[in-house]
């Protein structure tokens, strides 16, 4: 009995927590086959993906920065050729305003020339209507004076050069005295 309580108490010295020897080699040779597993076959594969993970990623990074360039180029293309065109846009407005104001002024001397040749034909026009006009009177006047003169004398004047001669001699009288009289 005494081997009996010495077994059991020999049984109850040994700690729970700590296994035997057979468990922890057998749990060290699968820990080494696991390990040699996963390091020759699962870390290559995954380190391999991350790799191309990583290059995808900068390559993408790398197209954005090429399309960002691309785009700050086209915008500044864009800005020099709003400026040239506003510039050009400026050019032609005063081209525009130049050339209206060089039609006008030309319009205003072509009416300018065309009212003077107007005036100068409508002159023309009344002077000789005026010239006509006294021709006319003078040979009304004329006619008038003698036919008069016929009948406060009682004698015909028949004589076309003699009262002719008279009737511009009369007029040529009353034409000096008017001009006097201005």
């Amino acid at each position: 009995m005494l081997h009996a309580v010495i077994a059991a108490a020999a049984e109850e010295t040994k700690n729970p927590l700590i296994p035997e020897l057979p468990d922890i080699i057998w749990s060290a040779v699968c820990f080494v086959v696991i390990l040699f597993f996963f390091w020759k076959l699962i870390l290559p594969r995954m380190q391999k993906m991350l790799d191309d993970r990583a290059e995808a990623i900068e390559g993408n990074i790398a197209k954005a920065d090429d399309a960002q360039r691309k785009a700050e180029a086209a915008l500044e293309q864009y800005t020099a050729q709003l400026a040239d065109a506003r510039a050009e846009a400026g050019k032609i407005r005063d081209v525009a305003r130049a050339d209206g104001q060089k039609i006008i002024s030309e319009l205003k001397e072509q009416a300018g020339a065309e009212a003077a040749r107007i005036t100068a034909s409508a002159k023309a026009q009344i002077e000789a209507e005026r010239q006509a006009a006294v021709l006319s009177l003078r040979a009304e006047v004329g006619t008038l004076a003698i036919d008069l003169a016929s009948g406060v004398i009682g004698e015909s004047l028949t004589d076309d050069a003699k009262a002719s001669a008279i009737v511009d001699r009369f007029l040529a009288d009353l034409e000096a005295s008017e001009k006097a009289a201005k």
